[in-house]
C-alpha cells in the first residue's frame, strides 16, 4: 500500500479519538445538521458549502457530495471493469479533474461501488488521499452474493478496495445488502465481525450499509447499533404540490415489502443517531432527456434546463434535515460546480415558479421510469 500521509499508528490513534467524540456527540444531541465543530476540522472546508454531521461517526460531510458513478462510453451510468486493471488516460484525467473541482468547491465525501471506480479514484486521489472522506465497497464482492456472506470473503472485499484505491484505509466500509432485503441476521453479524477485524487492523474506520429494502433496514438498525451510517435512495417529490419543500413536508410513502407506511424511516434513523447518505437523486439519470444519449467523454457545460433541474432537485432532497448528504454521479467539472451551487444557494429558497416547474417535470419522468428503476417506487418521497 502507498503512504497517504497517515501512518497506521496515527490512524488507530485518530480512530480512538473519534470513538470518544462519538459518545460526546451522542450525549450532545441526535440532530444530523447542527454542530459546533471547528471549521479547521472539516475536510476541504469552503465557507459557501454547508456541512452536516454523519450521525455517530461525527464526520462532518458536505451536504452535496460525490457519487462514484459517471457516464461511460456507451452512455451508461457507471463504469464496472477495466482490462488488466488499467485506467485509460482520458478516464484518469476526467476523474482527476472532477476530484480537483470537488476539493475546490468544498465537497469532501466520495462514495464508491465498483472495482473500476476504485481504480479510477485511486488514480485521482494519488498524493491527496486525505482530501476526501471515502466510503467504499465493491458490489460484486459484497453480501449481495450469498456465497460471499462470510468474514473471509468480506475481508477480501475490503482488501480489494484498498488495493485498487492504492490506500491503507477506508473512512467508511459500506457493504451493499441484497436488493430484496433477504440477508439473514447471521449474514449481518458476519459483516459486523468483518468490520471488527479490519477496524482492529487499522483498515476501516466506520461501518455503514447500503440497501434498497426499507423494512430490512429498519430491522437491522433496531437490532444492530454497530452501523453508523446508511445509504438509500431519495428523490425530489413532496407531500403537497405547490407547498415549499421544507423539512417538515418531506416524507416517504409506498415503501413496499410490507413496511409500515405510517412511520418515516427518518424517525428510526434519527433516534439511533445514524447518518444518512442518499443516492439516485436523478432516478439513475432518467430524470433527464439526455439519459442514454450522451457518451463519455462528456463535453461542455450541458443543457441549462438539465443543470437547473439537477440543482433544484438536490435542494429539494436536502430540505429534509435528517439527511446528511446526497451523492449525485458527476461526469464533468461543470456538473460538480453546479451541484455545489445547490448547497451554496439553498438558503435562498426556490420561487413558486421554479418549484412548480421542477415538480411537473419530475412527475412526468417518474410516471415513465424505465423497468430497471421501477424499484425506486418503493422509496418514493412526496
Amino acid at each position: 500500500m502507498k503512504n497517504d500521509g497517515i501512518s497506521r499508528r496515527d490512524f488507530m490513534r485518530n480512530t480512538s479519538l473519534a470513538a470518544a467524540g462519538t459518545l460526546a456527540g451522542a450525549l450532545a444531541g441526535k440532530g444530523q445538521a447542527g454542530t459546533k465543530t471547528r471549521k479547521s476540522k472539516i475536510v476541504n472546508y469552503n465557507q459557501k458549502m454547508h456541512y452536516r454531521r454523519l450521525g455517530k461517526t461525527n464526520l462532518m460531510v458536505s451536504e452535496v457530495s460525490l457519487g462514484g458513478h459517471w457516464k461511460n462510453r456507451n452512455a451508461g451510468r457507471y463504469w464496472d471493469h477495466f482490462a488488466n486493471e488499467q485506467v485509460p488516460d482520458d478516464v484518469a484525467k476526467n476523474r482527476t479533474d472532477v476530484v480537483s473541482a470537488s476539493i475546490e468547491t468544498g465537497i469532501n465525501y466520495l462514495d464508491i461501488t465498483t472495482a473500476a471506480e476504485c481504480l479510477c479514484y485511486g488514480v485521482a486521489l494519488k498524493g491527496r488521499r486525505e482530501k476526501m472522506i471515502v466510503g467504499a465497497d465493491i458490489h460484486n464482492l459484497g453480501p449481495r452474493n450469498p456465497n460471499f456472506c462470510n468474514v473471509k470473503s468480506q475481508t477480501h472485499n475490503v482488501d480489494t478496495c484498498l488495493r485498487l484505491l492504492q490506500t491503507d484505509y477506508l473512512d467508511i466500509w459500506r457493504p451493499q445488502a441484497k436488493m430484496d432485503g433477504s440477508n439473514t441476521d447471521a449474514e449481518v453479524e458476519s459483516l459486523i465481525e468483518t468490520f471488527e477485524k479490519v477496524h482492529k487492523a487499522g483498515k476501516v474506520r466506520h461501518l455503514g450499509m447500503s440497501s434498497h429494502s426499507r423494512p430490512w433496514f429498519e430491522h437491522v438498525l433496531e437490532k444492530y447499533p454497530e452501523f453508523e451510517m446508511v445509504i438509500f435512495p431519495c428523490s425530489a417529490k413532496t407531500r403537497e404540490k405547490g407547498k415549499a419543500p421544507i423539512g417538515g413536508n418531506v416524507q416517504e410513502v409506498n415503501p413496499g415489502y410490507g413496511s409500515d407506511q405510517t412511520q418515516s424511516i427518518f424517525k428510526t434513523v434519527l433516534e439511533r443517531n445514524v447518518g444518512i447518505v442518499t443516492i439516485k437523486p436523478f432516478f439513475g439519470g432518467s430524470l433527464f432527456e439526455s439519459c442514454g444519449k450522451v457518451k463519455f467523454p462528456v463535453m461542455g457545460v450541458g443543457s441549462k434546463v438539465e443543470n437547473d433541474m439537477a440543482r433544484l432537485t438536490i435542494q429539494c432532497i436536502l430540505a429534509q434535515k435528517a439527511i446528511t448528504a446526497t451523492v449525485p454521479g458527476l461526469s464533468t467539472v461543470y456538473e460538480v460546480e453546479n451541484a455545489a451551487r445547490a448547497s451554496y444557494t439553498r438558503p435562498l429558497g426556490q420561487t413558486a415558479a421554479e418549484y412548480e416547474w421542477l415538480m411537473r417535470i419530475t412527475d412526468e419522468r417518474w410516471a415513465a421510469l424505465p423497468t430497471e428503476y421501477e424499484w425506486l417506487r418503493d422509496w418514493e418521497v412526496v
